[in-house]
């Protein structure tokens, strides 16, 4: 992790800012993490008074709304996670113009006057990719479940993706798909092509992963390397399921937490040195003792099985586990 501050506390000096946040996707485990860790973050701070949030299902031009939105509520920042990297740059534009601070988090903006925290999506893809393809005996066929088209996470996990390919000439993509990151669309792909009777020999998924090895279960069809998040289900099943092999590849959806403390430092007058700062994953896998003891201390039976066990983040969160679960920011 480069340009890290420290963690905005309780015991930083007291002011009564408004943050806002726009979101684009709803019925994603992985973004109402995000969302809680924002919550629960700006409570933890003792510096936000109230958040304005725009939370929804939406595209670019959905999301200029939003934000110009809060730029006229007058929020003092905006933390974002990005519909795409340069669809809403000129409401960024208008909003650092107007001295609010924009923090973008999950993806990167092209918007130089906004700042960037985010989990290293390439490297993510490339980690997982890469254990999958040697697990595979480096050939074989793989089903290649991505994230939502035209996303910037999106964007950088196929590079990852592809970087891991080109290492793998004998690995051939069989299948490729966009899940759009919803849990019911990526297991009825799943399931359409394991009733074709085609075979292969691998998966990855980009987070829509517990529901890939219930369609293998249900389907009664035999198990393959999987590749997933470390979300609660998947990091169960790892554990649990018997005759599975896979791997969970950390991409904590307390970057939201991490996007709220970035903006307080900002408007406390802390800027990072780097404009855009990245979290690097690591991956855990169920085929190595150091991987099966990392998955089972991660197990957590009190999360959503779509959140990520990552719940924080070291130097850029600082509330407690029962804090994020519970969901509530300033003033609920």
């Amino acid at each position: 992790m480069a340009a890290i501050l420290a963690a905005t506390g309780g015991a930083a000096s007291a002011q009564d800012y408004t943050i806002g946040i726009s979101n684009t996707v709803q019925g994603n485990g992985w973004r109402e993490e995000m969302i809680c860790a924002m919550k629960a973050q700006a409570l933890d701070s003792g510096q936000v008074e109230s958040l304005n949030i725009a939370h929804r299902n939406t595209d670019a031009a959905g999301q200029l709304e939003d934000i110009r939105n809060l730029i006229e509520a007058g929020v003092d920042a905006i933390v974002v996670n990005p519909a795409n990297p340069e669809g809403i740059n000129s409401a960024i534009k208008e909003a650092t113009d107007r001295g609010i601070v924009v923090v973008a988090v999950d993806q990167a903006v092209t918007e130089e006057s906004a700042y960037v925290v985010s989990n290293n999506q390439e490297e993510y893809a490339y980690l997982g990719a890469k254990w999958l393809f040697e697990q595979m005996g480096g050939s074989g066929d793989v089903v290649y479940m991505r994230g939502a088209a035209g996303a910037a996470a999106d964007d950088d996990r196929d590079a990852g993706f592809r970087r891991a390919l080109e290492e793998y000439p004998d690995v051939n993509v069989a299948h490729e798909v966009f899940t759009g990151w919803q849990q019911d669309q990526g297991k009825q792909q799943m399931l359409d092509y394991l009733s074709t009777g085609i075979p292969f020999d691998g998966v990855w998924t980009s987070g829509i992963d517990n529901v890939i090895v219930d369609a293998f279960l249900e389907s009664d069809a035999p198990l393959v390397p999987i590749v997933g998040a470390d979300n609660a289900g998947f990091v169960g099943q790892l554990a649990e399921v018997e005759g599975l092999e896979g791997a969970a590849v950390t991409n904590p959806g307390s970057i939201g937490g991490a996007g709220v403390t970035l903006a307080l430092q900002i408007l406390g007058g802390e800027t990072p040195e780097d404009r855009i700062v990245l979290v690097d994953p690591a991956l855990w896998d169920n085929t190595t003792e150091e991987g099966r003891a990392q998955i089972e201390a991660a197990q957590n039976p009190n999360l959503d099985p779509e959140w990520p066990v990552s719940v924080s983040i070291d130097g850029w969160t600082t509330y407690t586990m029962d804090e994020i679960i519970a969901c509530k920011g300033p003033g609920e």
